[in-house]
């Protein structure tokens, strides 16, 4: 049996649309917050005795936290009064959705705590409690294992990050979050992709979840055949999942060559012995080096032998000194500069010579310098070259940060299991056979039924309601076909609408449903014409409102009479046009008059108006 090319797992975290996880607080987002809570976090050890090893990293970052109140937030989001009771709703949610994948419940529901010191959390610990294990999903025929779903608080807001301080605000800390993760059963980067909308659209099925952006956040898993697993966290927009694996698969097959080429030169690590050339560069022109300089600074030089050639080399194919930067920028610089580079950046080729001969290095030695604050350049280098050494095992594990082009960043070590240990605010909770025969008797639709309800309630064909319900919009359908009666051009609107939409790279889900439904109904008061649909969207996905989109436009409807006016101006316009095709002139004539109209009439309206005009001339 062939090797798998790639081997890939998601974690999906859905926020709930319950109040918050462990208070009574609503699970909102807000503009604006007061206050500003000081706190250093730090990692402890796990109940067996080890500290993990991203927790650490993050500790060593030597950042401190300032926290921002809400109307949303407590005491218990600031770690000042113990947990309430877990949110009845949350976890009904939970175990909804645990049964929809025929998951294995536990009979007894502990909460954890989960090591976090990236100030995302008050306490330095995320609560999280297992719900169920061994599901299943089913995808193109295919079944993926389920692994585990969570029910866990979500992590507080970022507002912004300036020197060795980082702002939250508390009004996300502690809403609902429904997390799933599966197997490494997906072998293609479309597959996953196929996997995590699956199970996006059970989690809507449910009713209980939030929308939005945010609301939604997969974390991918991925591995090849040499490499190791690297975790991407925190992506977004389900169409660009693909792409990270696409990409973290190249990463991962160009260090692989990195450390063949490496172990083909037999290179060992390279000593980290730090070595001050500010001297070397004391009147180089480069704007960088420069201005460490006169910020008394230093440039501190590392020797990398036997690595000339891996950091930026075969074109550009092979990027060690790329992973080597991204290492180095967790230490609060800027970046590195190194040999494979230059001369380039304003350092020139005589700087690089006189380094080289400084250094004493050979035709297969490389170099990496970082202008900093000597400490900070130090400890810069200091990681850049483990980064560097590593290379010679091929792959590390690693988390790293999704970018909006569909590559990926260095965050952080990889987590291990030492970050766990057992909640002790929160007492234990059994699942009882009532709690879960009731779970049972009011289980929701599937996506399935869902469409079948669609197309013998409303009458829109399969494919229609298969589009509806995958984008997860058939609640927004049924509330506008039961507001308005318009099932027909909503399902259009839906579809091929904001098919259009994207394709122009506008968002037309970025409207708000209330927006929508307001928009629909403003079109059964004949305020503008259904032509002028996408028009009005096309405006609405660019933020305004129905009625400013409306009038922004100048699309409102005008009266029979009005319409009859502007239609028997243009037929006589067109006199001998009209007179030499009789009746046929109607179809050409439509395209202007609909111009003209600009969506104020509908097709029907101006297509009987026009054949009455030409009837009135011709006789």
């Amino acid at each position: 049996m062939a090797e798998r090319e790639l081997t890939c797992g998601i974690e999906i975290h859905q926020q709930l649309d319950t109040k918050k996880l462990f208070c009574g607080c609503d699970s909102a987002l807000m503009d604006e917050g007061y206050g500003a809570y000081y706190r250093r976090l730090r990692p402890t050890t796990s109940e067996i005795g080890e500290v993990d090893r991203a927790a650490l990293a993050q500790f060593q970052r030597d950042i401190g936290f300032r926290y921002q109140c809400c109307e949303c937030s407590c005491l218990v989001d600031l770690d000042e009064e113990p947990p309430h009771p877990v949110n009845g709703d949350a976890m009904d949610t939970a175990l909804t959705f645990s049964m929809m994948l025929n998951a294995q419940f536990i009979d007894e529901i502990q909460c954890m705590r989960k090591i976090v010191v990236d100030g995302s959390n008050t306490g330095g610990f995320q609560r999280t409690s297992l719900i169920a294990v061994d599901g299943s999903v089913e995808v193109n025929g295919k079944k993926i294992g389920i692994l585990s779903v969570c029910l866990e608080e979500d992590a507080a807001r970022k507002i912004e990050a300036e020197g060795n301080e980082t702002l939250y605000r508390l009004d996300r800390l502690g809403i609902p979050l429904i997390e799933v993760a599966t197997a490494p059963d997906m072998e293609t980067p479309e597959e996953v992709m196929e996997v995590a909308h699956r199970l996006g659209m059970l989690l809507r099925a449910t009713k209980r979840v939030k929308r939005g952006i945010g609301t939604i956040r997969e974390d991918i898993n991925i591995s090849i055949p040499g490499g190791a697993r690297v975790e991407i966290k925190g992506a977004q927009e389900l169409r660009m999942l693909p792409d990270f694996v696409r990409n973290e698969m190249e990463r991962q097959k160009m260090l692989i060559r990195v450390k063949n080429i490496l172990k083909e030169r037999d290179a060992k690590p390279a000593e980290f012995l730090p070595v001050d050339v500010t001297e070397v560069f004391a009147k180089c022109p480069s704007k960088v080096i420069k201005g460490a300089i006169d910020d008394k600074g230093k440039v501190i030089a590392v020797k990398l032998p036997g690595f000339v050639g891996v950091m930026n080399g075969d074109n550009g194919k092979l990027r060690l000194g790329s992973e080597m930067a991204q290492y180095a920028r967790t230490k609060g610089v800027k970046g590195i500069f190194h040999s494979d580079e230059l001369p380039n950046y304003g350092i020139e080729k005589e700087y690089v010579d006189a380094l080289r001969s400084h250094l004493n290095l050979s035709l297969t030695d490389a170099f990496v310098i970082c202008a900093a604050k000597e400490k900070k350049a130090v400890d810069a280098l200091k990681i850049a070259v483990e980064r560097a050494n590593a290379a010679l095992e091929g792959v590390p594990e690693e988390t790293r940060d999704p970018l909006p082009d569909g590559t990926t960043r260095y965050s952080r070590p990889l987590p291990g299991a030492a970050r766990m240990y057992p909640e002790t605010d929160v007492p234990p909770m059994p699942i009882t056979d009532e709690k879960l025969k009731n779970i049972r008797e009011n289980m929701p639709e599937f996506p399935e039924e869902i469409e079948k309800r669609l197309v013998s309630t409303y009458r829109i064909n399969p494919q229609q309601a298969n589009q509806i319900v995958r984008r997860g919009r058939d609640e927004l359908f049924v509330k506008i076909s039961e507001t308005t009666g318009l099932a027909a051009v909503a399902a259009t609107a839906l579809t091929n609408t904001y098919t259009e939409l994207e394709h122009e790279g506008l968002d037309p889900y970025a409207i708000e449903d209330g927006r929508v439904i307001e928009l629909f109904e403003l079109l059964k008061a004949n305020t503008f014409s259904k032509e002028a649909l996408p028009s009005l969207l096309r405006e609405m996905s660019k933020g305004s409102g129905a009625v400013e989109a409306v009038k922004k436009l100048g699309l409102e409807a005008v009266d029979t009479d009005e319409a009859a006016v502007i239609i028997a101006a243009m037929v006589k316009e067109r006199e001998d046009f009209v007179r030499a095709k009789g009746m046929d002139a109607i179809g050409p004539l439509m395209g202007p008059v609909m111009s003209a109209l600009r969506g104020k009439i509908d097709g029907k309206q101006a297509n009987d108006l026009l054949a009455k005009e030409i009837k009135k001339l011709i006789g």
